[in-house]
């Protein structure tokens, strides 16, 4: 297995960035635009991507479309093992699918949600991250309460740990504390930080990667403080942190992906439209991101 910038053969650590769609104003996927932005944030010392997560708008996506950006982004990155797509679906036939095309096309992992169309029992989540797993790829469960009404716990992420099922969590809870609880839990299992905004803190706690959204806005920056933060270089990481965090917290807001598409723009990358439901960011929100993102990019911090 190829090993990643942080020297780990397990290509899910590091600073993986779920990376957004870009779109032209038609709201069709402009893929050349993509693959500039995956093989710069790769440039820039981000150790993968994360395509077809919330950020990327995946509920948007035809079967098509979906297949179209894994394959885009494991071409631009040159190593599909850098590579995480999301796979996450209403059932767990669609999700085995899509892990299946993701082992077919390359990818190193991907990254899957518990059923989100009703709030499941314990034992229907074990069955579907057990049917995902059987596609043959490593799986990061991902740990979105808010969104899916399914709480993976650290007694059940330890279940799943040791059905085979799962390799790590992207922690999107905002619960610290569940940080040690899992490494109690289920010791093996990889915690990776899912939000930008406890980024400092989940680190100090033991994680080893971080599915992040902000590098798409400011991936030099970004890189820094996970490595300062990961090594305990809190003289690096607090000061940067602090800097940071007016951006950060846009990560685990319901406009997340307008605001980090607007930043994006802000900052002179690819950030775009969105696709409806979604309105594009305005009023005190756009005022919010736009003072914040060139208060950074005036630090340097890009």
């Amino acid at each position: 297995m190829t090993t990643t910038s942080t020297g780990s053969t397990a290509p899910w650590r590091g600073v993986m960035v779920a990376t957004p769609l870009t779109l032209r104003e038609d709201r069709s996927i402009d893929f050349e635009a993509y693959a500039t932005h995956v093989r710069d944030l790769l440039a820039a010392g981000c150790d993968g991507v994360v395509p077809n997560g919330s950020l990327g708008e995946y509920q948007t996506l035809s079967d098509r479309e979906r297949r179209d950006v894994v394959r885009v982004a494991v071409e631009a990155a040159g190593d599909g093992a850098r590579v995480m797509p999301g796979v996450s679906s209403y059932d767990s036939a669609q999700s085995w699918r899509r892990a299946e095309e993701a082992a077919e096309a390359g990818a190193g992992s991907v990254l899957l949600l518990p059923p989100n169309g009703y709030p499941c029992g314990e034992a229907a989540v074990r069955a579907h991250y057990a049917e995902v797993a059987g596609a043959g790829l490593p799986v990061v469960a991902y740990n979105n309460p808010y969104d899916t009404k399914v709480d993976l716990t650290p007694r059940l992420l330890a279940q799943l740990h040791a059905d085979g099922s799962i390799v790590a969590v992207k922690e999107f809870s905002g619960d610290v504390r569940r940080a040690y609880e899992i490494a109690e839990e289920a010791p093996g299992l990889d915690l990776l930080a899912g939000a930008d905004d406890v980024l400092l803190e989940l680190a100090l706690a033991g994680a080893v990667g971080w599915i992040a959204g902000c590098p798409n806005v400011l991936p030099a920056g970004c890189v820094t403080l996970y490595r300062a933060a990961v090594s305990g270089d809190l003289d690096t990481a607090l000061p940067l942190y602090r800097r940071l965090h007016p951006l950060l917290r846009w990560d685990s807001k319901p406009e997340f992906v307008q605001a980090i598409k607007a930043a994006m723009d802000i900052a002179g990358r690819h950030g775009g439209p969105t696709r409806p439901p979604r309105l594009p960011l305005g009023g005190d929100a756009l005022a919010a991101v736009r003072a914040a993102t060139e208060k950074a990019l005036a630090e340097g911090l890009d």
